[in-house]
């Protein structure tokens, strides 16, 4: 996938060059487990070490969700729990200059972990729902210059999913992390493929590397 991340970051940063805005946003997105995040993490390394340090940043969506302080607020808390990583599940409302990271030792996001610099021209945005065609989240759809999907199989994502609930300590087992991702995880990934905004490029994760778009 190398040679792909080098080729979409070359695609953003010429993008970027003709654009006449401050800032170049683009919106990577794709279903839990298509490797959106990996694809997201590349690309902006890549720009960095191509067009100089500074020059991307990468805020993920991941930053966004709700803390566990605040679902065990909700009225429907163990729901809320069970579902983490649904749409309502994240804060859509949130407007930063610092932007929120995500710890996985605590499970919660981390308040102005990330942040976008006078030197920042191109800022990637990495999530599950950027692309997601319902009310608060078409907005982000809208704001964004450059929306890439990562397609993927979801059969080859369920066990993907599975195995880093385990290794982030959310489920003790692969049994008991399939039926998360089966009830969870998978649910929400049928939902972001049926309301997909149409993006401007698809990347094939895994074997099927071609960009098409």
């Amino acid at each position: 996938m190398e040679n792909e991340y080098s080729r979409l970051a070359c695609i953003i940063h010429a993008r970027a060059q003709s654009h006449a805005k401050r800032r170049y946003l683009v919106a990577i997105a794709g279903v839990p487990g298509s490797g959106k995040t990996t694809t997201a993490e590349a690309v902006a390394r890549n720009l960095n070490l191509t067009a100089g340090a500074g020059t991307a940043t990468l805020l993920s969506m991941d930053g966004f969700h709700l803390p566990r302080a605040m679902l065990d607020t909700l009225p429907n808390r163990e729901e809320a729990y069970v579902r983490r990583g649904a749409p309502w599940t994240f804060d859509s409302h949130s407007e930063v200059l610092y932007a929120p990271g995500f710890s996985h030792e605590t499970k919660d996001p981390v308040e102005d972990m990330v942040m976008v610099t006078n030197d920042t021209s191109i800022i990637i945005l990495g999530g599950n729902y950027l692309l997601f065609g319902e009310p608060r989240w078409r907005e982000i759809a809208q704001l964004v210059d450059f929306r890439v999907f990562v397609e993927t199989c979801l059969r080859e994502t369920r066990m993907r999913v599975a195995k880093r609930h385990v290794k982030v300590g959310i489920e003790k087992s692969l049994e008991d992390a399939c039926p998360r991702v089966d009830t969870n995880d998978n649910w929400n990934s049928n939902l972001i493929q049926e309301r997909l905004i149409s993006p401007d490029l698809v990347i094939r994760s895994v074997a099927e590397t071609a960009l098409a778009g």
